[in-house]
């Protein structure tokens, strides 16, 4: 006997579609059994088939039909709203791509994931990888959509989509890549979906350098659109209802009120209260000192103001109850402070604004103009130009009340709601207005804007300066009473922020209200709505009778009323400058462009030195100089690069560039507008940090946190010292070459929270031959980023490029042999050669000479001939001497014994007598003469003299 088959035994699907993209509709058992007696397949509808928002297709009939009140539909899509949990289908999965240098690491990484806060999603705060994963089969086209919050660049988050064989879909970089969002503000990205499975990705990465801690990735509304049919409505959540059936949404339940799963109302409690979409109440405590913020009144029409004390709206807690505090009593009227600069009072109670073309005093008299701007330095009321507010990415407990408030001689952040408020302070500038005489100039400075603040924390609190989306800079912790700066560089519209935050933690409740950031005083220099306190010297028409003022052209200062161009090799230093001292002369071997804007080097320097002169041409390292060192790790591992790029003569369209290829990459409107990448870094010196692709299993390498390291040339010189930064020759190796090394001095105008004086940096170029053309950029060894304080950075950069000209002394001559009648005279450079360019080695000469062996022959015959005439001579008087020896020996021989010597009638040779000489000879020299012999007949000479003496 068959039993009767109840339609709760059983439920509707539809079979996987067809070729002809149709599909069956057919009855499933609630429970395993027999199928007999269930319904009959029937033919379902087209697998494209999808109801309206609000409506579910009911299987029975296959037809749509409104959802009941306290459920919603999205029709042929689904939302995921509830984070209370991770919803069913979603996964987290964390890995440690890079073991980095302490071997695997991917343990530490098991605690990483994202974590459910109720409305939201948090990413993780760690160098792992994270990916929450959602895999969805469409049956039609659709598309994926989500808000999320990315305020820190330091995490990585991308989000991109694979198909059923883990093949990544085709996306663009906008798609891939997030966008970064301010603090506080939520951001919608939508991608297109295609028909399949499509397996979702949102991946997280953070890279910790150095101990400050990152801000995650919050993710919520999660809407896909594209699936087959919804085949029952979701009920809603606690603390949200649907009123009304065949709704697509439900509505948040009111403060005080709550709801329960599928509600289609809210109930009030008494005693008790609620935040904005609470699934339950809470009883309200008694007030406390937190409860209560206080505040400045406005100015009445006596011009008197006071101090008094208000509830935190909404007021939650109980005053009538024991210890309950109760409001203090109001401050003594005291008298308003007074209007701020700029501003008057007309006998009334309030300060109005200076008309165009006056100031606080009155008007400014011919050849000067307003100086336009804001003064903000007393605090009665909020200027007409800001606005106040405070959020919450996790409640909206301080949704609608004032971030700051008021306080007479300062502004300080409000009580809020919860201790991860964001309170902020937003000030907007329409756009700048450069004094007149200097609209014509091509200076780089717009307008600026400084601010004077304190900060006294106990907490993890945090300052926030912002430029529109942009953080500027921020402040951790206490923080004494100081100013900050900032240049703005483009005239454009812009809004500027200051967010105030106790802690970065989630947190629910109010407990360090004593943690406060106060703001003394905001100036805004050049603001095109702006008013006057003060006149400024313009230049006049040359008229002698002209009043109106005129722009002077670029590198102009204004004298006596008129515009004077700065002297070469001198930039303008501020239009704010009067007189010559507006130029300011260029550091050593540096020059200024054609607007005198700005000083730059032309790749040549000069140096002497005990009559040693020294020219270098640094033109073949004009060119950008790329540095990545590395690799370093964080203190978990991750692997990471620093690249830095030099330019070293950063003339005009001769800068370094460094970009972003993670963050803000759907900028497109801002690269089309000014055709240079949306977040990229223009400059002298700039740094980026580079993450492998095979570090973090990105499918590309990571471009992030670009900086500019320098924006000023201060000079070139071989002195260690210029403008205050110091060259640290002992950071790198030494040398021995005898050319100097020369250092590049640079500046970055821009101070950090860590470098209140800006950056500087120095570049040392030493000559080296063997390096080749580009050379070799290094970093001292014991500071691999290139710095030692955080604020001076140092390179070397060895080149054959950084040698000295070549001149005359730098070679020397050889001269060669002369063979057939010439001879060569070569020209080779001194060894070792450290010399580039310059003077080209001489061509080879060759002269005209005399060969060798005809020189040796006409000596030989010369010396010859010499040597027999001075062998005659020589004959020839010894001869004579004989003679003369002979007479003189016979006159000797023939004196008296009184010593008296016979008279000589003549010394000369009578005839006759040279025979007799000749028998004298063989008489007296019958012997061959030795050498002793003629020595005794000397003696003998010589005492015959002496005895004539004495006679």
């Amino acid at each position: 006997m068959l039993s009767l088959v109840l339609q709760t035994d059983y439920y509707y699907e539809y079979t996987e579609c067809d070729s002809t993209g149709s599909r069956w509709r057919v009855a499933i058992p609630q429970s395993h059994g027999s199928c007999i007696g269930l319904p009959e397949p029937v033919r379902g509808t087209e697998c494209t088939f999808s109801c309206e928002a609000g409506e579910f297709l009911e299987m029975s009939a296959q037809e749509c039909t409104q959802c009941a009140a306290g459920t919603y539909s999205l029709g042929s899509g689904i939302r995921f709203d509830d984070w209370e949990t991770i919803p069913s289908g979603f996964s987290s999965l964390a890995t440690y791509l890079d073991n980095g240098p302490h071997g695997d690491d991917s343990s530490t990484c098991n605690s990483s994931t994202w974590f459910p806060q109720g409305s939201y999603l948090e990413s993780n705060r760690d160098e792992c990888t994270v990916s929450l994963i959602y895999a969805v089969h469409l049956k039609k086209p659709g598309s994926v959509s989500f808000d999320y919050q990315y305020p820190d660049g330091n995490l990585f988050f991308e989000f991109f989509i694979q198909n059923d064989q883990c093949q990544e879909m085709d996306q663009t970089a906008d798609k891939k890549w997030l966008k970064l969002t301010s603090h506080g503000e939520w951001a919608t990205h939508t991608v297109n979906l295609k028909s399949g499975t499509n397996i979702l990705y949102w991946r997280t990465a953070g890279i910790l350098i150095g101990a400050k801690v990152v801000k995650p990735v919050l993710l919520k509304n999660v809407h896909i659109e594209g699936v087959a049919y919804a085949s029952e409505c979701f009920p809603c959540k606690p603390g949200t209802f649907s009123q009304t059936p065949g709704s697509s949404s439900c509505q948040p339940c009111p403060r005080d009120t709550h709801s329960g799963h599928g509600a289609s109302s809210c109930t009030p409690y008494a005693d008790t209260y609620t935040q904005l979409g609470s699934a339950e109440c809470k009883a309200r405590p008694p007030c406390s000192k937190k409860d209560y913020f206080q505040i400045h009144t406005p100015c009445d029409l006596e011009g008197k103001t006071q101090v008094t004390y208000r509830w935190v709206e909404p007021q939650i807690c109980l005053v009538d109850v024991a210890g309950a505090e109760t409001l203090p009593p109001s401050g003594d009227r005291e008298p308003c402070p007074p209007c701020n600069p700029g501003f008057y009072n007309n006998d009334t109670a309030t300060c109005s604004p200076c008309p165009p073309g006056t100031f606080s005093d009155g008007s400014c008299p011919a050849g000067t103009e307003p100086a336009v701007g804001y003064q903000y330095k007393w605090w009665n009321v909020l200027p007409a130009s800001m606005k106040t507010s405070c959020f919450n990415v996790g409640n909206s407990k301080c949704d609608g009340m004032n971030g700051w408030e008021v306080a007479g001689d300062h502004i300080r952040s409000g009580a809020g709601g919860s201790d991860n408020d964001y309170l902020i302070l937003n000030l907007h500038v329409p756009g700048f207005k450069p004094p007149t005489s200097a609209t014509g100039g091509a200076g780089t400075e717009f307008g600026r804007i400084s601010f004077e603040f304190e900060m006294v924390c106990s907490a993890d609190c945090e300052l926030y300066f912002m430029m529109s989306t942009r953080v500027v800079a921020s402040w951790e912790g206490s923080k004494v009473r100081q100013s900050y700066t900032h240049i703005m560089t483009k005239n454009a519209s812009v809004s500027y922020t200051w967010a105030f935050q106790r802690t970065n933690q989630a947190s629910d409740v109010r407990q360090n209200v004593n943690n406060v950031a106060s703001i003394y005083s905001i100036s805004v220099s050049n603001a095109v709505d702006g008013v006057s306190s003060e006149c400024q010297t313009c230049a006049l028409l040359s008229q002698p009778s002209g009043s109106l003022c005129v722009p002077c052209p670029p590198g102009h200062y204004i004298h006596t009323s008129q515009c004077t161009e700065c002297p070469p090799n001198t930039h303008l230093t501020s239009h704010s400058t009067l007189g010559p001292e507006a130029c300011k002369p260029c550091g050593p071997s540096s020059k200024s462009n054609k607007e005198h804007s700005r000083c730059y080097s032309d790749c040549v320097f000069s140096y002497s030195e005990n009559n040693v002169s020294l020219s270098f041409d640094y033109s073949s390292l004009g060119s950008v100089g790329t540095l990545m060192n590395g690799p370093s790790f964080t203190t978990k591992g991750t692997k990471y690069y620093h690249l830095f790029n030099i330019s070293l003569c950063g003339g005009e369209g001769r800068r370094a560039v460094c970009t972003d290829n993670v963050t803000d990459l759907s900028s497109a409107d801002s690269q089309k507008e000014t055709g240079e990448p949306a977040n990229a870094v223009e400059t002298l010196i700039c740094q980026s940090t580079i993450i492998p692709s095979s570090g973090r299993g990105f499918h590309t390498a990571l471009s992030s946190q670009s900086i500019s390291l320098a924006d000023t040339f201060l000079g070139a010189t071989v002195a260690l010292t210029l403008d205050g930064v110091k060259a640290r020759p002992d950071l790198f190796p030494q040398t021995t070459n005898k050319v100097p090394d020369v250092n590049f001095f640079y500046r970055s105008l821009e101070v950090t929270s860590s470098c209140d004086k800006g950056r500087n940096v120095v570049v040392t170029l030493r000559c080296n031959p063997d390096r080749g053309t580009q050379g070799e950029l290094t970093v001292p060894s014991q500071c691999p980023a290139g710095t030692c304080d955080g604020c001076t950075f140092h390179f070397l950069w060895e080149s054959s490029g950084a040698c000295p000209q070549c001149t005359s002394t730098n070679y020397h001559q050889i001269e060669g042999a002369c063979k057939g009648g010439l001879q060569d005279t070569l020209y080779v450079w001194t060894e070792p050669k450290r010399c580039v360019g310059g003077v080209s080695l001489p061509e080879k000469k060759t002269w005209p000479c005399e060969s060798m062996d005809f020189l040796v022959k006409m000596g030989a015959t010369i010396g010859a001939f010499t040597a027999a005439l001075l062998f005659s001579i020589t004959c020839y008087f010894w001869k004579k001497n004989k003679r003369l020896e002979f007479k003189y020996s016979k006159l000797v021989m023939s004196s008296n014994k009184e010593c008296e010597l016979p008279g000589a009638d003549s010394c000369a040779v009578m005839e006759g007598e040279e025979n007799e000489g000749e028998m004298e000879d063989e008489v007296v020299y019958s012997k061959k003469t030795s050498l002793i012999r003629k020595l005794k007949a000397i003696a003998s000479r010589v005492r015959v003299r002496t005895i004539m003496q004495l006679c």
